[in-house]
């Protein structure tokens, strides 16, 4: 993990550069324009920041890259190669990822066809079952995560809320030195 001061430096940095992408390519834009454009780059900045080194910021990345405003604030913060770069290496590894995750889905149904025979205690199984519903929810927070295996999706989710924080505390750096009478 990096400092978090120089993350937060760097999300700015490149979160002001993709709003001036993003207001650069449309002058007039209302209300929602502007809300769209300040949620689009400060997730691209948020995640070219972690410079496509976890698997949530190139998931971010690579569906940016769906939409024609969010790929042209995408390829001004990272480049066109990088931007396709990452989109085929997620691409790859969501396709390798759950492959392997079937696998061994089915060798664990084998294991436990095996050990069907020894009665399961009522508490270990509700709770292997919340646990299991918990995970499906963390899957669907986490960018990409739905394509994670469970060791992979907690150190992701660690890292993803410390740059969520990061993220946080610059907005709220920026909105108390637009609006300082709100601090009180």
């Amino acid at each position: 993990m990096r400092n978090p001061s120089s993350l937060k430096r760097e999300f700015l940095k490149k979160w002001m550069m993709g709003l001036q992408i993003y207001t650069t390519s449309n002058e007039n834009m209302t209300v929602t324009e502007r809300k769209t454009a300040i949620k689009l780059s400060a997730d691209i900045a948020l995640a070219s920041s972690r410079n496509c080194a976890t698997r949530w910021s190139r998931a971010v990345i690579a569906s940016a890259s769906v939409d024609n405003r969010s790929r042209l604030v995408a390829d001004g913060l990272l480049g066109r190669a990088v931007c396709e770069r990452v989109k085929q290496i997620s691409n790859s590894k969501i396709t390798r990822s759950s492959w392997s995750s079937g696998k061994i889905l089915k060798r664990s149904r084998r294991v436990r066809r095996r050990n069907k025979c020894k009665k399961v205690v009522a508490a270990e199984s509700v709770a292997k079952r919340l646990v299991q519903k918990r995970t499906k929810v963390l899957r669907g927070l986490v960018p990409g995560g739905e394509y994670m295996d469970e060791i992979s999706l907690f150190e992701e989710t660690l890292d993803y809320i410390s740059a969520l924080q990061a993220q946080v505390d610059v907005m709220r750096c920026l909105e108390t030195a637009y609006n300082p009478s709100s601090s009180s």
